[in-house]
């Protein structure tokens, strides 16, 4: 099982609209430890506050009106890092395949046994606490690089494409010593120790290495 003692343990949120299924799903994973909260339509489950901290979403089918893979594609669109199961006791091939090219970790037929709920839950709780950590990484990144200055922006465009200083100061109009120090200002303000570590920094935030913008007519 996946460890959850100590201070913080991560969140399993259960939705669904059938009570007994919810409350008896609550039931077996507090039993076992799991911190739980239910919640008995998408509308409670995105208006809690508790949503953001969710590392696995156990997630109906069918939700009264709503479909369950709508209410996976919204989540997806929020950006929450959980990892999603799906499960329903009116489950097919296509909505099946549906949820999994979502992302979703499984896709259990009800009634579920206990220990496959169990292994599913957690898998999906190993899946969301991994998300979770790659986008902590990401944020911290991401506001690393917003800090950087418009110059300096410039120069980490040039240098994750593989030009030298040289190159650079020509394509910038600076001198070869300016663009040292904005060089290592920004690997300072990026805690890059090599170029290596920049570029996969860039990578990371969807920055792609271009020279094109920079080019001189």
């Amino acid at each position: 099982m996946t460890e959850r003692t100590g201070a913080i343990r991560p969140l399993v949120c259960v939705v669904d609209d059938d009570d007994d299924v919810r409350l008896s799903t609550e039931t077996v994973l507090r039993s076992l430890d799991y911190h739980v909260v239910g919640f008995a339509d998408a509308e409670g489950l995105f208006g809690s506050p508790l949503l953001d901290q969710a590392a696995c979403i156990l997630l109906d089918l069918r939700l009264g009106e709503r479909s369950g893979l709508d209410v996976q594609q919204q989540l997806g669109s929020r950006q929450i890092a959980a990892g999603i199961v799906l499960f329903s006791g009116h489950g097919d091939i296509p909505s099946t395949v549906a949820a999994m090219k979502s992302g979703a970790i499984t896709f259990l037929a009800k009634p579920v046994a206990e220990t496959t709920l169990i292994a599913a839950v957690d898998e999906a709780l190993a899946h969301g606490l991994q998300r979770r950590a790659a986008q902590s990484d990401r944020d911290a990144v991401r506001a690393r690089y917003d800090s950087l200055t418009p110059r300096e922006h410039d120069v980490l465009d040039l240098v994750i494409a593989g030009l030298m200083n040289k190159q650079i100061a020509g394509r910038l109009d600076l001198s070869e010593i300016t663009v040292k120090i904005h060089r290592g200002n920004l690997m300072r303000k990026m805690q890059a120790p090599s170029l290596a570590d920049l570029v996969r920094m860039a990578e990371l935030l969807g920055i792609k290495p271009t020279t094109s913008r920079y080019d001189r007519g």
